[in-house]
């Protein structure tokens, strides 16, 4: 049993019209819930509550500062391969596209974390395209031992893994794992993953069961903005999070919003979402769950971010490069996609700290709970 037979239960067009027959008067109920369900979360999401967008806002940052007080963590992507074997539209690592690959040795590696380390940070996410024989298994074993004396929480974005794999990974300083969805609507799925594991839905859906099973600290899930509608996949993707919650509760959870950018091969997102449909939805998962961690990447502009954190995020990258060896020698012919905030680190810092928040470069792992 995993999330894949729920999912498999679960109507796209019945969630769909839950959310489309939402009523203002289902949107106040929700809004003066103590403890909010799915159905509440439907109406949050729904096009009826855009009018009541500011009084979500008020408790959405109401219930940010009562369980995570001011604080918000820095965090930084290091990207140490853009090869990857699988073909998807909206990705410029994918294989079909002409860019120039590279895949970071140990030295390099160690270069990229002096000067993240100098920035800064101890809060890193290792990101790779999916590439099991370049950059999988083998590739891991000899760069985490690299990384983890620069680090005090770190992370991975990589292709999926096996449970057991999973924890081999945590025995050599692992604490979390970013593992997104992309849509849980299957013929869009299908539609953008042309070629690769990555066509393989269910292998991809069941991941974060695998993180659970093997006992990570914290898994990190989310659904690509404008790849399907996005008020359906977020629903779904609160039906995931509901499963997970209550089967593996020794884990904690993140969310993120990646809104589809432009990147290398020209795709546009078929379902563009507007900024102020970004922060009705963070708004609505903050209501949802007062425990759930919200992150922001430098996807969005400097003005977002700034006008958003203090609503409900708890940790943002900033300062980031979307390239292999990008800290060092900045080539944008290797990046994923474009960066949008791109104020440096401190400046961003600073910016949290004007609007009366407390900037955390230090992020507590499993183990320092432990000791």
């Amino acid at each position: 049993m995993s999330f894949y037979d729920i999912w498999q239960q679960l109507d796209w067009t019945g969630l769909q019209q839950a959310i489309t027959e939402s009523t203002p008067a289902d949107v106040e109920r929700a809004l003066y819930r103590e403890r909010r369900d799915l159905a509440d979360f439907a109406a949050l999401i729904s096009v009826a509550a855009e009018p009541f967008l500011p009084q979500m806002a008020a408790e959405a940052e109401r219930l940010t500062r009562q369980r995570f007080g001011q604080g918000v963590s820095m965090y930084l992507p290091l990207y140490l391969t853009n090869l990857c074997a699988n073909d998807c539209s909206y990705c410029g690592f994918s294989m079909s596209n002409k860019l120039k690959r590279k895949v970071l040795d140990e030295e390099e590696v160690r270069a990229e974390c002096t000067v993240i380390q100098q920035m800064g940070y101890q809060n890193l996410l290792l990101v790779t395209g999916e590439h099991e024989t370049k950059g999988g298994m083998d590739y891991f074993r000899r760069m985490l031992p690299v990384v983890k004396p620069y680090v005090s929480y770190l992370m991975m974005e990589v292709q999926p893994l096996a449970t057991e794999e999973y924890q081999e990974l945590i025995e050599l300083g692992l604490d979390a794992v970013m593992v997104y969805q992309e849509t849980y609507h299957q013929a869009t799925y299908a539609e953008h993953h042309l070629r690769g594991k990555k066509q393989d839905m269910r292998w991809r859906m069941e991941t974060p069961d695998r993180l659970g099973a093997a006992g990570i600290d914290k898994i990190g899930l989310g659904a690509l903005l404008g790849l399907a509608d996005w008020r359906t996949d977020s629903l779904m993707l609160a039906h995931h999070l509901e499963y997970l919650r209550k089967r593996y509760w020794t884990s904690r959870y993140s969310m993120s919003f990646p809104r589809l950018r432009p990147c290398t091969g020209g795709f546009n997102p078929g379902h563009p979402m507007s900024d102020r449909q970004l922060v009705q939805l963070i708004c609505a998962w903050r209501l949802l769950d007062p425990e759930l961690e919200l992150s922001l990447s430098t996807r969005e502009s400097a003005e977002f971010r700034d006008g958003v954190i203090p609503l409900g995020i708890t940790s943002v990258s900033a300062g980031s490069s979307t390239q292999p060896g990008g800290y060092v020698r900045p080539q944008q012919e290797l990046e994923q996609f474009a960066i949008h905030d791109e104020r440096p680190a401190q400046r961003v810092a600073r910016s949290i700290r004007d609007a009366g928040l407390e900037v955390i470069w230090r992020e507590a792992s499993a183990r320092d709970w432990s000791r």
